[in-house]
């Protein structure tokens, strides 16, 4: 089964999920995507969608799904959303696609996080894939600087501006054996928005795309 199949598995099998006749957190990424294909086909059955990204927001309301403003809900049942990498215990690394501020403050809204993931994302220890950081323009030196400093090798996304206007740092060589720790000293620095590392608000259930089927982690 190639891993694209197996995105449309996990995106079908995260209906299950959804609960009915209410608001849905939807996340951004390409597994994402085959759940917003898959959600079309109960659109009728829920209230709209809280979007992370204005990439999902366009596929979302393509689908005629309408998009509510994060300010106007109070609660989402659930937050359906990928990862670049999730351990054992839930906690993730996210921001490949350079929209995690907005995904950490739809999943914090959200009563519950379900992971969508193919098997290679599934790690012992985060920190394989760059830690993304967005950032303040102004101060993307200075956080580097301080990344240096914790044993990374941080450098600037090329040609990456998000959708609040910011940069993103991606941090190689980390070993990330302290996910809330680590997410809570780089959070506190003058200019970060976010650090995507997800440990405050980690997965409370993984739908992982294995050869052998749909695979559900609960944490």
């Amino acid at each position: 089964m190639t891993q694209d199949e197996l995105k449309v598995l996990v995106g079908q099998a995260a209906l299950d999920y959804v609960v009915p006749g209410s608001v849905v957190g939807v996340g951004t990424g390409s597994t994402v995507n085959c759940f917003i294909d898959a959600l079309a086909t109960m659109k009728d059955r829920i209230a709209g969608a809280v979007s992370s990204s204005e990439k999902s927001t366009q596929r979302l309301l393509a689908h005629g799904i309408a998009v509510l403003d994060s300010n106007t809900v109070s609660s989402i049942p659930v937050y359906i959303d990928g990862a670049d990498e999730i351990d054992h215990q839930g906690n993730m690394v996210k921001g490949g696609g350079a929209a995690l501020t907005r995904e950490k403050i739809v999943a914090d809204t959200a009563e519950r996080f379900v992971c969508i993931a193919d098997a290679s994302k599934l790690v012992d220890v985060l920190g394989a894939f760059p830690l993304p950081v967005e950032v303040i323009p102004m101060a993307a030196a200075q956080i580097m600087r301080r990344l240096q400093a914790l044993g990374g090798q941080p450098s600037l996304r090329e040609g990456v501006v998000t959708d609040n206007g910011c940069h993103i740092i991606d941090v190689r060589g980390l070993r990330i054996a302290n996910p809330a720790e680590m997410e809570r000293e780089i959070n506190q620095w003058p200019g970060v928005v976010t650090v995507g590392i997800f440990a405050r608000n980690r997965a409370s259930v993984c739908l992982l795309g294995t050869p052998d089927g749909v695979k559900t982690l609960t944490f």
